[in-house]
């Protein structure tokens, strides 16, 4: 199901009657759900609004007794029975079972931007220690309402965007799409929000797009303000002191600009969280700017997730802050972060070897991520291990930092570099077209469609000229020597990201091999497509 008050009481149910609860993403395919429904041995199956609903249902074993929420395919309402009649039939407890915390809560199969799903196995234990330590770090609050847009079926959204605000009594509020989240954080002005780089990218791009298509007098007013600002956050992050003439100014660039920020997005925000995948440190500097702050943290499904976070009181850009309490971190000597605590899994279900390849024996779990702690304690991600580029040369290459930086630039929505075993990095970029089209129509380019913009010379100079620009501070084997241009965004649907929005790399290659083969045997030569 998507997102949903139903979703939640379900989720509860089931524990509170003892049970062990499987999410699913409502994106999957048949093959997948019938893979997964059989390996964790599902005895039942809710179902609950959903678009699609016909292709997924023969994932669903005719035999599987199934439940339908209100709201779902009427497909699903005829085969099923209904919520009302459960609730009829539903006796009260007398008593809930006492779950002791090593005692399995849930199987989480892992979305993986490679290879097959996993079952991840959380307890009782892992998530209450997990909730707890969060809540120590963040200022949640009973008076708080949420937006929740990212999938339940991720153990991010579940539970920060439920458990932590179940535990704390906070309202919750479901949108009703991911696309409709700008409009619904005007609407409905929630004070917290969870979400992925992404939603923040966009928000960045677009208030950056929107500043450059102003007079030259609000484009000066903005890069003012957002300069000022920016100093501004540096020091107060730090805690430092503010000096007079520069806090005046702040207050003016904020009222300028930044409060028409804060009130698109509801007027109410106390702060964002972010999670799933590194966000660039230019980004959060900015939304700390505005007086939204981004409190990014870090983990896996495997540790329920949270590792660590930038909480209040305690953050510093470019980081995902320091581990939360009861959960230690160290690095490996290949560079590979390692974490242990109450809320790493107890292991993949009926996967014996993958669980030893990941978990030693005294509880070190190995991320399969790469960072370093500074002197302070603060963890930084560099890359995901697998997504390390050597190339032919011998020289590593952290692709997402550099990924990110480029999508801070307004002509850019997506990025992806590649180059693992080649002479050098090639960067496989989406534009923003709505900025790359405001820019063509003041050079003179009118009336021409996107194909015929993105085949133009001088059109693809400027995109090529700009990402450049954003990456001049990078060594020069960093460098990507040629971009493919591509004419529409990654999607899940495509299979090209994960649900929770994650690039599929080795999908993204192998959709577009044959125009990467092209690029790389034009050799350094810019390439129009």
């Amino acid at each position: 199901s998507k997102n949903c008050a139903w979703w939640l009481m379900s989720d509860l149910a089931i524990w509170m009657a003892g049970h062990v609860a499987v999410p699913l993403y409502p994106t999957l395919a048949p093959d997948t759900i019938r893979q997964i429904l059989g390996h964790s041995g599902a005895k039942a199956c809710f179902v609950g609004k959903l678009d699609g609903w016909e292709g997924m249902q023969p994932g669903v074993p005719d035999g599987l007794p199934c439940f339908s929420y209100p709201l779902s395919p009427p497909d699903a309402i005829k085969r099923y029975e209904g919520w009302d009649t459960i609730c009829a039939r539903i006796q009260p407890l007398q008593g809930a079972p006492v779950r002791a915390a090593e005692d399995l809560a849930t199987l989480i199969y892992t979305s993986g931007t490679t290879g097959d799903p996993k079952g991840v196995m959380l307890t009782h234990g892992n998530i209450t220690s997990d909730v707890m330590a969060g809540l120590q770090v963040l200022d949640l609050r009973q008076s708080d309402e949420c937006l929740s847009f990212l999938p339940l079926s991720h153990i991010f959204e579940r539970m920060a965007g439920h458990y932590c605000m179940t535990q704390q009594g906070a309202i919750i509020n479901y949108a009703t799409s991911i696309e409709s989240v700008p409009i619904e954080m005007g609407e409905l002005r929630p004070t917290v929000v969870c979400s992925v780089p992404r939603l923040y990218e966009k928000i960045y791009a677009r208030v950056l797009e929107n500043a450059m298509a102003g007079s030259p007098t609000k484009q000066k007013i903005f890069l003012w303000a957002k300069r000022i600002g920016e100093a501004w956050a540096e020091l107060a992050i730090e805690g430092k002191p503010i000096p007079a003439a520069l806090g005046f100014k702040y207050r003016i660039g904020h009222k300028l600009v930044f409060s028409k920020l804060v009130a698109r997005v509801g007027g109410r925000l106390r702060f964002f969280v972010s999670g799933g995948a590194p966000l660039a440190a230019d980004i959060a500097r900015f939304f700390y700017a505005a007086g939204l702050p981004i409190m990014e943290g870090y983990g896996l499904t495997e540790t329920s997730p949270v590792i660590t976070v930038n909480g209040f009181g305690r953050a510093r850009f470019g980081t995902v802050g320091k581990p939360v309490p009861g959960v230690e971190v160290k690095i490996a000597a290949d560079g590979e972060i390692l974490t242990r605590g109450p809320n790493v899994m107890k292991g993949y279900y009926n996967k014996p070897e993958a669980t030893a390849e990941v978990l030693s024996a005294d509880g070190w779990f190995s991320t399969g991520d790469i960072g370093k702690l500074d002197a302070d304690g603060y963890l930084w991600i560099t890359d995901r291990k697998k997504d390390i580029i050597v190339t032919a040369g011998g020289k590593n290459i952290a692709p997402q930092p550099i990924e990110n930086l480029v999508k801070t630039n307004s002509f850019v929505l997506s990025a992806v570099m590649i180059g693992d075993k080649r002479k050098y990095p090639i960067m496989l970029v989406v534009p923003n077209m709505e900025t790359l089209r405001k820019w063509a129509e003041a050079e003179g380019m009118t009336g021409r469609t996107d194909a015929a913009l993105l085949g133009d010379i001088v059109v693809h100079n400027k995109l090529t000229g700009e990402i450049k620009k954003t990456l001049r501070e990078l060594a020069q084997y960093e460098m990507p020597k040629n971009f493919l241009i591509l004419d529409r965004d990654f999607s899940i649907e495509a299979g090209e990201l994960t649900p929770t929005l994650k690039v599929k790399r080795r999908v993204v290659e192998k959709i577009h091999q044959a125009r990467i083969e092209e690029l790389y045997a034009a050799g350094g030569v810019e390439t129009v497509y």
